[in-house]
Parts: C-alpha cells; sequence; structure tokens
C-alpha cells in the first residue's frame, strides 16, 4: 500500500516537474521537492522498491533543471 501511495505522489510531484522544465517556471521545482522527499519517504518505507524509486527520478530530473538554472550550486 505504502509503494502505491510513493508511486502516486512521484506522479503528482511528475506533473508538476514537467512544465517547469520551460524556461522562467524553474521555480516549481521548489514546489515539488517537498512532495519528491515525501514519496521517497514513503516509499523507504514499503516493502517494495518501485515507488521510491520512480520519486527518485522525478527528483533526479527536477534537480538537473535546478542546477543548469543555477539554483542548486
Amino acid at each position: 500500500m505504502l509503494n502505491a501511495l510513493a508511486f502516486i505522489i512521484g506522479l503528482i510531484s511528475l506533473v508538476i516537474v514537467i512544465p517547469a522544465q520551460i524556461p522562467l517556471l524553474g521555480w516549481a521545482n521548489w514546489i515539488a521537492l517537498p512532495l519528491i522527499v515525501l514519496g521517497i519517504i514513503i516509499g523507504a518505507l514499503s516493502s517494495k522498491d518501485g515507488g521510491r524509486n520512480f520519486c527518485l527520478v522525478v527528483l533526479l530530473i527536477a534537480a538537473v533543471r535546478l542546477m543548469l538554472g543555477g539554483g542548486i550550486f
């Protein structure tokens, strides 16, 4: 059950992160980051790894976009 919840949180985060790839909308990644971290935590509590891994991929996409835009280092 927690794995499915982590996957759903990851999908919601992905819906926020995809439009944030457009220039001048990178600030939306900062809104998605707490959701992604919540999904990773819930996925870590699950016995399966699918939801956690999906949230980690979404986190990677958001982090790369923030690095390219100058939001992180």
